[in-house]
């Protein structure tokens, strides 16, 4: 089911177009999986064919990746079959001010104290959690290029970063010969939709692979909340994500996405999902799960293939409010292409420049 294996980004790694997510692996949160739970997750997706486990260096206060060390550790030859991923970023120890961003001795320390966790000699994919807008991005692509040298981690990718900065960093990586950044990790579902105005050209453009976390916008797009009823918004501590993702437009997803799901005798989970997997720029889309049934659910979706219809109208109940300038460079096509059709671009009615207009 999950045996479908792509290349990220620019490079030679082969994953699997689902990732399991470790957000929810140990910890004291009341959405928190203790260990014979989130093992048995990990072991269910194997055998789905799924290769990817994706965890960070704060996830469950550093016990995700103890988790994963510890199942690694258990199963004979689960290490060179899975990749690993990892992030930095988050400080760990508060009060200490080097113990989080993105500057040498931060990252140093931080994948130092990952490796040991995961019990393991590399990381394959190692991702800037958040940018540190205080540290040179020349400091950071450095020290990543040094621990590529040194072995200990073999992709670079960058998460919840600002398009502008990941340019810059992908030119400088070139310019310098430093490891190259693969791809992105963004938030991206029905209900979140704004990678789509700077993030998705630019990941197009460079050779970007995207990995799409939240899918389900925190569980909003399951089908099993609604706007109105806040009843059993809090069962797993999720009360104040669902305040933010329930919003009028979103009513108005959910019951087009209801619609297909009926017609198609599949899950809302599934129709959210497929219509992911079915975006040019995706390359990976990371699933979390409460449980193997919920896990088996979210897995079904790679066997989904919604029609062209349905992806319309998803996309049109969806679709984002493109601020300036990029609406303005949408609407002009026009005032480029002369009127005409160009790549499969029809030019937007009335989207020329007024300066065009005849005499």
């Amino acid at each position: 089911m999950l045996d479908d294996f792509v290349t990220f980004g620019r490079s030679g790694l082969r994953v699997s177009r689902y990732a399991l997510g470790a957000f929810n692996f140990g910890g004291d949160q009341r959405w928190s999986l203790d260990v014979e739970a989130a093992q048995r997750l990990i072991a269910r997706y194997r055998e789905l064919g799924g290769n990817f486990l994706d965890a960070a260096n704060s996830y469950g206060g550093g016990a995700a990746e103890t988790i994963l060390g510890d199942y690694l550790a258990a199963s004979s030859g689960s290490r060179d079959r899975l990749v690993i991923a990892s992030k930095f970023g988050s400080n760990t120890r508060p009060g200490d001010p080097n113990a989080g961003g993105g500057g040498r001795k931060a990252i140093l320390q931080a994948c130092e104290d990952s490796l040991r966790r995961l019990r393991t000699d590399r990381i394959d994919l190692y991702w800037m959690h958040l940018w540190d807008p205080l540290t040179p991005m020349e400091e950071t692509l450095r020290a990543l290029d040094d621990l590529v040298r040194a072995g200990k981690i073999l992709h670079i990718g960058f998460s919840n970063t600002p398009a502008w900065k990941i340019s810059e960093a992908r030119w400088l990586a070139e310019f310098r010969n430093t490891a190259p950044v693969v791809g992105l990790q963004l938030q991206y579902s029905l209900l979140e939709r704004s990678i789509e105005i700077e993030h998705v050209p630019m990941a197009l453009a460079y050779g970007l692979g995207i990995a799409a976390w939240s899918p389900l916008k925190s569980g909003a797009l399951s089908g099993r909340y609604r706007r109105d009823d806040v009843a059993n918004h809090d069962t797993e501590g999720r009360a104040a994500f669902l305040a933010r993702a329930l919003d009028e437009k979103a009513e108005a997803v959910l019951a087009a996405v209801a619609g297909i799901a009926d017609r198609r005798g599949i899950s809302f989970a599934q129709v959210a999902l497929a219509w992911i997997q079915a975006q040019p720029a995706l390359a990976v889309i990371l699933i979390g799960a409460h449980d193997v049934m919920q896990l088996e659910e979210n897995a079904a979706a790679a066997n989904v293939v919604l029609s062209s219809e349905d992806l319309a109208e998803l996309d049109e109940i969806s679709r984002p409010v493109i601020p300036y300038p990029g609406d303005f460079a949408r609407r002009a096509h026009g005032a480029v292409s002369g009127g005409t059709r160009i790549n499969g671009i029809e030019p937007t009615p009335g989207g020329g420049s007024p300066s065009q207009a005849k005499a």
